[in-house]
């Protein structure tokens, strides 16, 4: 197994370790501030075994399929953790109403990322080779950044005085991020499934 490979499993396992961390908001909520170090370290070797399979020529089929398999489950393991403290997303003045919007948008997401992974499961069966879509990557980082946000600002939200204020603009900030993230990724999804229509024929 060569060193992107192992950076890719790296993130995979990184992901328990993330969710262990998220939970332990419940004894000290700085531990949501820890989770977003956590998240967003998992999320920079994506860059950088991409980056190492590329520049060195170690581009193999199991790195093919572990990486976007660890970035979908990673993304979608902390949308899901997140629902279940929602503290983030039912900043003022949204309440239970920006909670049940965060869950149709993560929904949306989920429900994008199946899609395209069984149109790429159908295009490999054919022989398929699907070029990757730059929205898709666009669209990869700003989840992450919207998720680093909210992670942050769930430390902060629940305090008093200019803490409250600082981790409200910081969720502000994450959830603008995540409106934008989620129009990004049903439009980038149609536009996969467009410009690869060629699969389904026949």
């Amino acid at each position: 197994m060569n060193l992107p490979n192992k950076i890719t499993l790296s993130r995979i396992c990184m992901i328990p370790v993330f969710v262990a961390v998220f939970y332990c908001g419940y004894l000290s909520e700085w531990c949501f501030l820890a989770s977003a170090g956590v998240f967003l370290l998992a999320a920079l070797t994506d860059a950088l075994d991409g980056h190492i399979a590329r520049s060195r020529n170690l581009v193999t089929n199991l790195g093919k399929f572990l990486d976007p398999i660890a970035d979908k489950v990673l993304v979608s393991t902390a949308f899901i953790v997140m629902l279940t403290i929602p503290t983030a997303f039912s900043v003022y003045p949204f309440g239970e109403y920006g909670v049940m919007a965060a869950g149709i948008c993560i929904a949306l997401i989920l429900a994008r990322e199946l899609i395209v992974s069984g149109f790429r499961i159908i295009a490999a069966g054919r022989n398929l080779v699907l070029a990757a879509d730059k929205l898709g990557k666009i669209k990869t980082t700003l989840q992450d950044v919207a998720i680093a946000f909210l992670l942050v600002s769930m430390s902060f939200v629940t305090k008093t005085g200019d803490m409250k204020t600082a981790g409200e603009i910081i969720a502000y900030i994450g959830l603008v991020c995540f409106v934008l993230c989620t129009i990004l990724t049903v439009v980038s999804g149609v536009n996969y499934l467009i410009k690869n229509k060629e699969v389904l024929k026949g």
